[in-house]
Formats: structure tokens, C-alpha cells, sequence
């Protein structure tokens, strides 16, 4: 389609012709079609990312990412895809760690310097630690002396490469298992030895006590005018079980009735001499009568066992009444003949008798 115009320029008509293209629509250019393939390019990998996050474990992820991360040999941290010397600082006191991409420096202590003296059986001498100081100071000369140190003093105890020590051998087991048992043995020989010492001293301290209790009811008996006469009716000795204190019949002198169990008055003085001085001692006591070889006359079934109880009982009630704790009384027994004190006199005066035993709380132990 074509246009006039009309114009005054020199007088004359102007025309301008215009035209058009026909046929469908015009061009519009092909930026359209890059962002629709960067839209898409972004899209792929956006879904290959999550499809990455879901078909992998943790590890794996962690692996992906040290590969892409800068390798730093300084760092202590595991990334780099290397890993030289195995993600650690040469410097363990000072480690240069980059997390963002920068180097951060740490002061730590300052490194141990070592003087080596270079000599034919080239043996290490001992480091001298430098002196501890704010990063960056020098040593003074005097701090760098280095003291020489015997060959192995630095060493410390071989050990076997690969690791601890190695087990024992079976030829070493049993020297070690001597030397152990050899340890236990002479520890059991002293422990041993320790308690002998401490019986023997209790033994010890315990006969002296039985002594000075003897020689206190001696002297007790001596000091009455009417027991002296008793003095050789008073036996007292030590046997294995205890202090014996015997109470013995004499010709025409009895501490008994004849045939009966009730002491006279000497018998009962006596009784109570004794036991003024046992019942300060913590032993206990045995109570035991005594008869000789007659026959008993008393008639009836009672007999010589009967009456050696029943004079065992009588003594037992008298000391108890003398002031001695009823409950140290241990035992009480009648051996009627059986246990002479005059076997070959069975029928003797002194075989009739009362005899109290203190008895030992302290084994008694052999003298050497």
C-alpha cells in the first residue's frame, strides 16, 4: 500500500511511500530460547542434586564434599582429597586450621630444640625444653644450652616394633610364675612369723599375770594366822590348759566331811583368799572334784561321781558368792577316782581335793 503526501517544500507535492510485508506475523528473535534452556539445565540439576541426597549415605556425601574442598597440608582437619600426613599439623601445639578458606594461626607452646652431636655410634642426646614464653621471643643464649645425657637416657624401655610388648615366652613363664610364687611365700613366712611373735607376747604377758595371781594368794594365806597352817594344802602351778589352784585334803586336816560335800570353815576362808584374787583376772574357769579309791559308804545309789559333783557344785556357789562373775564359770565336772593326784597311793587323803583352772586365753607355745 502506497501513501501521498502532500508537502510545501519547493512548491511541489512530497510522497512518501510506506509498505508492508504481509504474510503470517512478524519475528520476534531467539532470546526466549536461552532461558527456557537455562530454566531447564537449573531444573535437571536441582533434581539430579536430590537424587544424589537420597541415594547416598552420609559418608559417602561427606566424601563428595572433602573432594571439593581446597586441600590445606597445615590443617588438622580431615578435608583434601589426599589427606597428606593423615589430616594432621605437623605441629600439634599449633595447628593452622582453615574453615572458611582463610588461615587462622593459633600460638601454642614452643617446640622442644634439639641438639645432636654427630659421632660414630651416633647416640641422641637429651633435648633441652626451651623456655616457655609469649610467641615470638627469642631465646637468650644461656637458655639454649644443651646438656649432654649418657646414651639411652632418653630412650626409656625398648619396646618391640609393631607395638606393647610382646607376651612371654613358655620358657620365661615359669621363672615369672617362681618368682611370684617365691613372694607369696615369703610374705605367708613373715605374716606367719608376725603372728608367733604376737602369740608368744600374749602367752608371755599372760603366764607373768598367772605368777603374780599365785604369789598373791600365797601371800594372802601366810598373812591369816589361821590358814598358814593351810599353806601345803594350797597347791598352784601352770599346766598347758591354764593356772591350776588345788585345794587338797591332808590327814586329819579335811576340807570336806567325810562322805559329804559341805566344806568346813577353813575350806571356806580359803575359798574366799581365792577368790578375791582371781576374779580380777578376765580368764575363765573350770571347776573339777576329786575322790580317791574308797569306795562310797553313804548308801544308796549315790557314789563317788555323785559326791566329786556335788563338792564341784559347793565351790562354784562359794566363789560366785566370794565376788567372781557367774558367767566365767565354763564348765563343772565330778572324775570321782579317775584322776589321781597319788596314783600309786590311790587311796591317799591328798587324791581328795577341789581343783580351779583358769584357763588360758593365749595358746601356750613351745619355749625354744
Amino acid at each position: 500500500m502506497a501513501r501521498k503526501a502532500r508537502g510545501s517544500q519547493s512548491g511541489g507535492d512530497l510522497i512518501v511511500v510506506r509498505r508492508e510485508e504481509g504474510g503470517g506475523h512478524a519475528h520476534h528473535g531467539g532470546a526466549w530460547k536461552v532461558a527456557y534452556a537455562d530454566f531447564v539445565t537449573a531444573m535437571m540439576a536441582f533434581f539430579l542434586l536430590m537424587w544424589l541426597i537420597n541415594a547416598t549415605t552420609e559418608e559417602q556425601r561427606r566424601g563428595i564434599a572433602d573432594y571439593f574442598n581446597p586441600t590445606n597440608v597445615l590443617s588438622r582437619s580431615d578435608s583434601g582429597s589426599g589427606r597428606p600426613f593423615g589430616g594432621q599439623t605437623p605441629n600439634d601445639n599449633a595447628p593452622l586450621m582453615s574453615t572458611t578458606g582463610t588461615v587462622e594461626l593459633r600460638p601454642g607452646k614452643r617446640p622442644v630444640v634439639m641438639d645432636i652431636e654427630e659421632d660414630d655410634t651416633q647416640t641422641p642426646a637429651e633435648p633441652m625444653p626451651r623456655r616457655e614464653g609469649p610467641p615470638g621471643q627469642e631465646d637468650t643464649e644461656e637458655a639454649r644450652l644443651v646438656q649432654s645425657a649418657p646414651p639411652g637416657a632418653l630412650a626409656g624401655p625398648e619396646q618391640p616394633r609393631g607395638g606393647p610388648a610382646a607376651e612371654p615366652t613358655p620358657e620365661q613363664r615359669p621363672q615369672n610364675l617362681g618368682e611370684v610364687e617365691q613372694r607369696q611365700e615369703l610374705a605367708r613366712r613373715e605374716r606367719e612369723a608376725s603372728e608367733a611373735e604376737l602369740r608368744q607376747e600374749l602367752a608371755r604377758r599372760e603366764r607373768e599375770a598367772f605368777e603374780a595371781a599365785a604369789e598373791q594368794i600365797r601371800e594372802a594365806v601366810r598373812a591369816d594366822p589361821a590358814l598358814a597352817e593351810l599353806t601345803r594344802q594350797l597347791l598352784i602351778e601352770q599346766t598347758p590348759e591354764g593356772m591350776r589352784i588345788q585345794l587338797v585334803d591332808a590327814e586329819r586336816q579335811p576340807m570336806f566331811a567325810l562322805g559329804g560335800a559341805a566344806p568346813n570353815d577353813r575350806a571356806r576362808a580359803l575359798l574366799q583368799r581365792v577368790a578375791q584374787v582371781i576374779q580380777r583376772l578376765p580368764n575363765a574357769i573350770s571347776i573339777a572334784g576329786h575322790t580317791d579309791s574308797t569306795p562310797f559308804r553313804g548308801g544308796g545309789e549315790r557314789s563317788n561321781w555323785d559326791l566329786s559333783t556335788e563338792r564341784a557344785n559347793v565351790t562354784r556357789r562359794l566363789l560366785i558368792d566370794a565376788g567372781v562373775a557367774d558367767g566365767r564359770i565354763r564348765n563343772l565336772a565330778g572324775h570321782a577316782e579317775r584322776d589321781l593326784l597319788l596314783p600309786d597311793q590311790p587311796t591317799a587323803a591328798a587324791n581328795r581335793r577341789v581343783s580351779i583352772t583358769l584357763i588360758r586365753q593365749a595358746p601356750e607355745t613351745p619355749r625354744p
